[in-house]
């Protein structure tokens, strides 16, 4: 029996208690006191000690219970160690974030609106929970589809909107062919055996088809709930659909629970590691990075832009795991361990700063109920808090230093100079050319944010209805004293792991070592506080610390210096206003403008819509909408192709009983002839 302060049941604790908080909501007392006032609050404190059940458990050795529950002779078993602890402290420390910012975004809901969401919020996030501690393939799927469902409703919140119902429909549709094809990896690697448990499936021995044909099933399923190319098509519809807080929590944390499934499969249940699956997560990652950031920068819609962003990072998560996988199937572990830890790096980091720009973006749409980017302008005013948070997750996904983003991306950059040690030429050739992709993401991602700030907080407002006040006088106002204790939280958490990654290399080195055998070198590991040295000290070294001191002493050097030499010298006078008399909110550049660019260097991945105003035009406006080819080379001619199956097997519903017994007795015919 496990004693009663282990890390694992300390967060079956906490597991439970978000339960408790979801069961607790159901009760509308007082005009649903408990779900507006205290909900949330206890929902974040329940994240922080989750978080720190996680850290502690990543120091130890894995513990393991079983649970009265479950079905006759299939109990629930629950495991936690170095992996599950490391995804746990995600979990725990983003959603703590998010829940603080829910307890003030969600203050104005109407009580039966808040009950549901309060119910199946903390159900959401129970269930995340779950998955990561779960042991067995039983458990595991009961928590992953209680995951799927419990989103699904949270994305359908405004459910009343066809397009809405629509969003979460797509969403359901894909997270149930990835969980049957996650089902039957399971089934693939139990060989019949009947048992269920991870254990035995970590001592089962695959033949190389079937643990390939298990990897392929993994990959699949799980990169539908991650979101990679091509079954990224429900990301950019329920993202925007769900209230910002959910999709904080969508592409924080649900996308990382796949990408734990991921690598819990890959390499702890299957082992083995081949460099050929390394090379098709490569691939994947590869066109999944580059689609999502091309389609990032073609959005008008701020909450559509973001999630193409998430397509993005999930590639870059990828790129770092496939070149991981790579190195420990050609026989060289350390290279590997350093692929994976950048891999789970940028798996954190992506949670925090992206999880911080939803929240952005839901402080926005809620304070002047707009997402489309050409309709915004001068919010900086009205919303400097906002502006400042917003700004810090923008510098951090575009990967520049000192902020969380650069250290991951580097790390990455670091894995794939560790090619030369690669026996394969054409591999040893190829990797490089993965991370010039990343780099080239890394550009256009700075591109995208600069439109996306500029666009947004700078200038002036772009539509004169949207720049005055309404009726209430609340147009523009900023978030409120919660909601910019939530944004603060996860700002302070791109600092955190931007300045000082070494300890959370010493963090990663673990997980890698439980999952490799084999972590990075002594020197690396043990390395000075203010240098990360992933390699060896005369091939890569980065100081954060430092490159922040020349950041703040340039500055503070060109500010002085300004003033001392050049103060009172200015002459001000009108800007030159290019030939026009007289600037207004309509000479700015649009999103549109801004993509411009980007539009005919890649036209070919684009399907674009133009609409050119005509003299005929009561109100003449040019109009650009970029759709997506996956929908017509994949979805739509998959989605024709059922409805024209499924209107032939109709034909077999003739409504006569006597065409139903006839079916009845030539099933029984030939199953009398053919089974024996």
């Amino acid at each position: 029996m496990e004693p009663l302060s282990s890390p694992l049941s300390d967060a079956l604790v906490a597991a439970v208690s978000w339960l408790a908080i979801a069961a607790l909501a159901m009760v509308p007392a007082g005009n649903a006191f408990f779900a507006r006032r205290l909900a949330f609050p206890l929902g974040a404190l329940i994240g922080l000690a989750l978080a720190g059940f996680g850290l502690q458990s990543i120091w130890l050795h894995a513990e393991q219970l079983t649970l009265p529950l479950g079905l006759p002779d299939l109990p629930f078993h629950l495991r936690i160690d170095p992996l599950a602890g490391f995804f746990l402290l995600l979990l725990g420390s983003v959603s703590a974030g998010v829940s603080i910012y829910a307890t003030g975004y969600f203050r104005d809901e109407t009580a039966g609106r808040l009950v549901l969401i309060a119910l199946q919020y903390h159900l959401f996030l129970a269930s995340m929970a779950f998955v990561i501690l779960a042991d067995d393939a039983y458990l595991f799927m009961v928590a992953w589809e209680t995951m799927a469902l419990s989103s699904y409703f949270l994305v359908t919140t405004d459910h009343k909107l066809p397009a809405i119902r629509s969003a979460g429909f797509l969403y359901l549709l894909i997270a149930h062919l990835g969980a049957i094809a996650i089902l039957l990896c399971f089934g693939v690697m139990n060989g019949g055996k009947g048992d269920y448990t991870f254990d035995a499936l970590r001592t089962a021995e695959l033949q190389p088809q079937w643990a390939t044909v298990a990897f392929l099933l993994a990959f699949f399923g799980f990169g539908a709930k991650a979101g990679m190319i091509p079954l990224h098509a429900w990301l950019p519809e329920a993202h925007p659909a769900a209230p910002s807080p959910v999709s904080a929590l969508l592409s924080g944390i649900m996308l990382k629970t796949a990408i734990y499934g991921m690598i819990r499969v890959i390499y702890d249940l299957i082992g083995n590691v081949r460099w050929e699956w390394g090379m098709l997560v490569l691939v994947i990652g590869t066109g999944t990075t580059l689609f999502g950031v091309l389609y990032a920068l073609m959005q008008h819609d701020l909450k559509r832009l973001l999630a193409y962003h998430s397509v993005e990072n999930i590639g870059i998560i990828l790129l770092g795991l496939g070149m991981s996988m790579v190195f420990v199937g050609f026989g060289h572990p350390a290279a590997g361990a350093l692929g994976l830890i950048a891999s789970l790096y940028h798996t954190l980091n992506h949670a925090v700063f992206k999880g911080l720009l939803f929240l952005g973006a839901g402080s926005i749409l809620h304070a002047t109920g707009l997402r489309n980017l050409n309709d915004m302008g001068g919010l900086i005013h009205k919303m400097p808090h906002t502006a400042f948070y917003f700004l810090v997750g923008a510098l951090a996904i575009s990967a520049l230093p000192p902020l969380n983003g650069f250290v991951s991306e580097w790390l990455t950059f670091q894995t794939a100079l560790q090619a030369s040690i690669l026996e394969n030429g054409v591999v040893r050739s190829l990797l490089p050319l993965f991370a010039a992709t990343l780099a080239l993401a890394g550009a256009l991602t700075a591109m995208c944010f600069v439109k996306v700030f500029g666009i947004a907080f700078l200038g002036r407002p772009r539509e004169a209805r949207h720049a005055a006040p309404d009726a209430a006088g609340d147009r523009g106002r900023d978030a409120g004293m919660m909601e910019r204790f939530g944004m603060a939280w996860l700002a302070a958490g791109c600092f955190v792991l931007g300045l000082f990654p070494t300890s959370f290399l010493l963090m990663l080195n673990r997980v890698a070592v439980s999952l490799t055998g084999q972590g990075l070198r002594e020197g690396a590991v043990q390395s000075n506080w203010l240098w990360l040295v992933p390699v060896e000290s005369e091939r890569a070294s980065y100081s954060p610390i430092v490159f922040l001191i020349v950041i703040v002493s340039v500055t503070l050097l060109t500010f002085i210096l300004v003033r001392r030499f050049y103060h009172g010298r200015v002459r001000y006078s009108e800007a030159w206003g290019c030939g026009y008399s007289e600037l207004t909110a309509r000479t700015q550049d649009s999103a549109d403008a801004f993509g411009q660019p980007i539009r005919h260097v890649f036209g070919p991945l684009y399907l674009m819509k133009r609409h050119m105003p005509g003299p005929e035009d009561p109100a003449p406006r040019f109009s650009l909408k970029i759709e997506d080819r996956h929908w017509y080379w994949l979805y739509l001619p998959v989605a024709h192709l059922t409805e024209y199956v499924s209107s032939k097997i109709a034909l077999l519903q003739q409504g006569r009983i006597s065409v139903y017994l006839l079916y009845s007795f030539l099933t029984l015919i030939a199953l009398l002839v053919f089974v024996r």
